[in-house]
């Protein structure tokens, strides 16, 4: 089980300077909107993926005008004691661990686990398919560094090869040998990453059909679709098949950067017909589905960090939720609301929580 212990920020977002330390299996974090409550989370997860939940780009992480940010913790995992450092100075990332920084950042990738309920996640289900493959390759590349290594590999890839497009659609004298070596490339990248996908989605759906009935009180069906180009041929075929097209609108118009998921209830897309209600059960049931998949598989209990997830839910699905959270099967979680009374309601019962007000 993985629990930290505490953790020091500087210039970490809103935080010039600050310490926290966690001294319960759940911690609730209350304030204002904008008091610090989602980076607090934010810096936990940045700090077991080196990069932000909520910001794509480093220069959004550090304080305002500043050129860097560190994160510090000490953690224990399986009753063994770890210290991580995280510093990014000038967008240039390090990692050290125990004292000793890595040579790459993919290196500590998979060591600790967290997983991140945010209210802005129900584009999960309403956004375009770019957000579920970011999901899915975010469970695959921390459980397996191949996954990571092919699907950096596939994107390096796919670019040399739309650019090699673009110049065969200005000059048409661009040097076929090395499209033949960028498409075997892209086909060995993408069976790799098509049949991790295929296998994970197979071990997957059940445990969201188990969440889904937790959560909802409902024995409603839920599934959850795979689509993609390589289920009918590979990519080697697809990509000699189309290259005219290609050509044409100088992109690569196939592979697994164009895969999705489709979710549906009862047989109906959840996105076209799904009710508000069944959406946020369903979002629930994924990524504690996930949280249950990425325990199982790396042999240790995640973090779970939950974001203001209270405020829009119904008692009966707040209730079912923290059934679940408290349970056996979960490890230490930290979630954050504007409502303290809401919070101290909820856990009225459990004698282990602490509570950290911003």
């Amino acid at each position: 089980m993985t629990h930290i212990n505490n953790i020091s920020l500087i210039q970490f977002k809103n935080y010039q300077q600050a310490q926290f330390a966690f001294n319960a299996p759940i911690v609730c974090i209350t304030g204002r909107n904008g008091s610090g409550k989602t980076n607090l989370l934010d810096a936990i997860y940045t700090l077991f993926y080196t990069k932000s939940y909520f910001s794509s780009q480093q220069s959004y992480i550090a304080s305002w005008d500043t050129d860097g940010y560190r994160i510090d913790a000490q953690l224990e995992r399986s009753q063994e004691a770890h210290s991580l450092i995280l510093k990014c100075k000038q967008l240039k990332r390090s990692i050290t661990h125990n004292g000793v920084e890595l040579e790459k950042l993919t290196d500590h990738i998979g060591s600790f686990a967290a997983v991140m309920v945010a209210p802005d996640d129900i584009g999960l289900i309403n956004e375009g398919g770019e957000w579920r493959r970011k999901w899915m390759d975010g469970i695959l590349s921390q459980l397996d560094a191949a996954y990571l290594q092919n699907l950096m590999s596939y994107q390096q890839l796919q670019l040399q090869r739309n650019a090699w497009l673009k110049q065969q659609a200005q000059f048409a004298n661009a040097d076929a040998t090395i499209l033949a070596y960028l498409n075997q490339e892209l086909h060995a990248a993408a069976a790799y990453i098509f049949k991790q996908r295929s296998q994970f989605l197979d071990q997957f759906m059940p445990l969201l059909q188990s969440y889904y009935e937790q959560l909802s009180a409902s024995k409603e069906q839920v599934q959850l679709y795979y689509k993609s180009d390589l289920q009918t041929q590979s990519l080697l075929h697809w990509l000699e098949k189309e290259l005219y097209h290609d050509v044409r609108l100088q992109r690569t118009n196939k592979g697994i950067h164009k895969d999705d998921l489709v979710f549906s209830l009862q047989g109906q897309s959840l996105k076209q017909f799904g009710s508000q209600g069944q959406k946020k059960s369903f979002l629930f049931a994924l990524k504690l589905a996930q949280y249950h998949f990425i325990k199982e598989t790396m042999q240790q209990t995640p973090i779970l960090l939950l974001d203001d997830v209270f405020e829009k839910l119904d008692n009966e699905r707040m209730e079912a939720l923290l059934r679940i959270i408290i349970g056996p099967d979960f490890g230490q979680v930290l979630l954050t609301d504007t409502d303290p009374k809401r919070l101290e309601r909820a856990f009225s019962e459990q004698a282990a929580v602490q509570y950290i007000a911003l």
